[in-house]
């Protein structure tokens, strides 16, 4: 198993993105609880959830940030989605 690469996440949608990251915080958190544990498990593969998180949420952020500056305030449409609504290939559901 080997690093995942930054351009093979940039192709991903941003549906997808939160699907992953949901994934990989899940995953993160059983490797963790498996440490505490004691239970038998592969050590590298902490440092590689992590690192994949911190790519994720850093396409994303990427992604908020020129969403933000090309149409406005992003952030207020995903705090209170009531307010307006995002186009659907925008929004992060």
């Amino acid at each position: 198993m080997s690093f995942p690469k930054f351009n093979e996440i940039k192709l991903i949608s941003n549906i997808e993105i939160s699907e992953n990251i949901i994934q990989v915080e899940k995953e993160l958190f059983d490797l963790k609880f498996k440490k505490a544990t004691r239970q038998p498990f592969k050590s590298h593969e902490i440092k590689y959830a992590k690192r994949k998180l911190a790519q994720l949420k850093t396409l994303l952020s990427q992604r908020l940030n020129k969403l933000e500056k090309s149409k406005g305030p992003a952030i207020s449409y995903l705090i209170d989605p009531q307010k307006q609504q995002l186009p659907k290939t925008i929004c992060l559901r």
